[in-house]
């Protein structure tokens, strides 16, 4: 009864109580002046009571909603250095020093991540360049060696002479590697690596993750392809710059992958071709599958362990046989 009362303000309460005085008639103990002040004063009381719970309500529901702007204040500020970068970048990943990511002499694009991080990359260009090929590390955050790998293939790059223009980006998902404990995802909570435009994405992409993977949230596709602005960069960048190889470098299961209309290499160093199948909204499967470009999956045996000195380079010369042969480097 009391909750239809509650919201009227105390000049609808007189009212309200007049009408009742007159119906009461002049003869009834409730007309008396005294009864209905005093349901007057009760009345605005319960009222004002119920106001001010229902502010205080309203006060607590605001309080513990999400924070959902301050991400976009995260990505608003002001975006990372090379030199800021390597600074962070160091200090995590594995058999990198602050010389060899300075020597990389990064530059940042117009691309940035979810939290405004830049996507450092680094061009390496042959006198004579008949190939153009596109090296991506870092695309799961806590794959550590994989962002270590390219920034060692870069210095490889401008020793070792061949006739291609090389584009490095050493970390593509720096949100997920830059948290104090590095993780797959970028801030989204999306893996980029299942967030590409395959066909029928809407359907297979989220299908797998449900079904196959249980919802794992580290295998999140994202709510939609394209969804995050690191794999559009991706996506963006094959249709800007068309690179005749796109190099995919991850860890841990120590395996060579590869999708594409070629003969696939048989190994880089002590990684064997294992071809271990297609993922919806994975690159590969975008890249290879749908785009024919051919896409090199380099599964390194450690996630935070980057191979000897020797391994990688001969991965690196392997890398580079393969494509004379295949893609006509030579």
């Amino acid at each position: 009864m009391w909750g239809h009362l509650m919201p009227l303000s105390c000049p609808a309460m007189d009212r309200l109580f007049a009408v009742g005085r007159a119906l009461a008639g002049p003869h009834s103990l409730t007309n008396s002046s005294v009864f209905w002040r005093a349901a007057q004063v009760l009345a605005c009381g319960w009222a004002l009571a119920g106001l001010g719970a229902t502010v205080q309500a309203q006060s607590a529901v605001k309080a513990a909603a999400p924070a959902a702007p301050a991400r976009a204040a995260e990505a608003q500020a002001a975006p990372l250095s090379a030199a800021q970068f390597c600074q962070r970048v160091t200090r995590k990943l594995p058999n990198v020093s602050p010389a060899l990511c300075a020597e990389a002499q990064l530059g940042a694009g117009a691309a940035r991540s979810v939290r405004g991080v830049p996507l450092f990359q680094r061009d390496v260009v042959s006198p004579h360049p008949t190939l153009r090929v596109l090296v991506v590390g870092g695309i799961h955050g806590d794959e550590l060696s994989s962002t270590a790998l390219a920034f060692h293939w870069i210095r490889a790059a401008k020793e070792t002479p061949s006739n291609i223009h090389w584009r490095f980006v050493p970390l593509m998902n720096p949100d997920g590697m830059l948290q104090r404990r590095p993780w797959r995802m970028n801030a989204n909570g999306v893996d980029l690596n299942r967030n590409f435009p395959t066909p029928n994405w809407d359907k297979e992409a989220t299908h797998y993750w449900q079904q196959r993977t249980k919802r794992d949230p580290r295998r999140y596709p994202g709510p939609k392809p394209l969804s995050e602005p690191e794999s559009r960069w991706l996506h963006d960048e094959m249709e800007r710059w068309q690179p005749h190889l796109i190099v995919s470098i991850h860890a841990p299961y120590g395996v060579l992958d590869f999708d594409g209309p070629t003969v696939p290499p048989q190994r880089l160093g002590r990684l064997y071709l294992d071809q271990v199948g297609i993922f919806p909204g994975s690159l590969g499967n975008y890249g290879g599958v749908h785009k024919k470009v051919p896409v090199v999956t380099i599964e390194l045996p450690s996630a935070i362990r980057t191979p000897q000195e020797a391994e990688i380079r001969q991965m690196w010369l392997d890398l580079l046989r393969w494509t004379a042969d295949r893609l006509g480097a030579g």
